[in-house]
């Protein structure tokens, strides 16, 4: 990964100031549509290059934020007006029987904004989580808090170390990865007890329940 980052370096320096602005809140917004883009890596290259001079750190920040918060909002949006109906079609229910969505939308009412905070700490959940948000009716500001919040903190924490890093640069960089694969590993035994928990549901007598009424902001 070291040779990736530095090449990485080296091409975005290269490149004038507004485009690295541009490649930093990209793979910022990608991570929430496509998840093995790097996003952590690449806001860290952002930061560690304000830190040198080539962009602001405060700019650098903004556009990794409000990009990455942008698509986790596109994806709750698409959640809540395509979810409901493709999770009623022949495909959805075979992802989730309705039992299942109506057990996850009272999860999402109760226990969204920390399912949702948490979440973003995740790799791959933090593009599915918004989705079943959105899809489960959960109100739009209850669901923008926690997403810019946990956000904000993450990437402002990531761009920080990046700008600050100098001569400790390579012993950061070294941590951030390191913290994203045991995020990574965290996220997949998350995901083995969800998928574990998803096969024993599905053999449950299924009782077809209308979802949660959305909630009205």
């Amino acid at each position: 990964m070291g040779g990736l980052v530095d090449r990485l370096i080296a091409w975005m320096e290269s490149l004038p100031e507004a485009l690295v602005y541009v490649v930093i809140g990209a793979m910022a917004g990608l991570e929430n549509i496509f998840p093995p883009v790097p996003a952590d890596v690449v806001a860290l290259t952002g930061g560690f290059l304000a830190g040198r001079g080539v962009t602001d750190p405060v700019l650098s920040f903004l556009v990794v934020w409000i990009c990455n918060v942008g698509t986790a909002l596109l994806m709750y949006w698409v959640g809540r007006r395509y979810g409901t109906a493709f999770f009623r079609g022949k495909i959805g229910r075979m992802l989730l029987q309705p039992k299942q969505m109506s057990r996850l939308s009272a999860l999402y009412q109760k226990h969204g904004g920390k399912v949702i905070f948490f979440s973003r700490y995740l790799p791959g959940f933090r593009a599915v989580v918004p989705i079943f948000a959105g899809t489960s009716g959960m109100g739009f500001i209850r669901a923008a808090i926690p997403i810019a919040l946990a956000s904000g903190l993450w990437y402002g924490l990531i761009v920080y170390l990046g700008a600050t890093a100098g001569r400790n640069w390579d012993r950061i960089r070294a941590a951030v990865e390191s913290s994203g694969r045991w995020l990574g590993i965290a996220a997949a035994i998350i995901f083995a007890v969800l998928a574990w928990y998803w096969w024993k549901t599905r053999g449950e007598e299924e009782v077809v329940e209308e979802l949660v009424e959305p909630d009205k902001d």
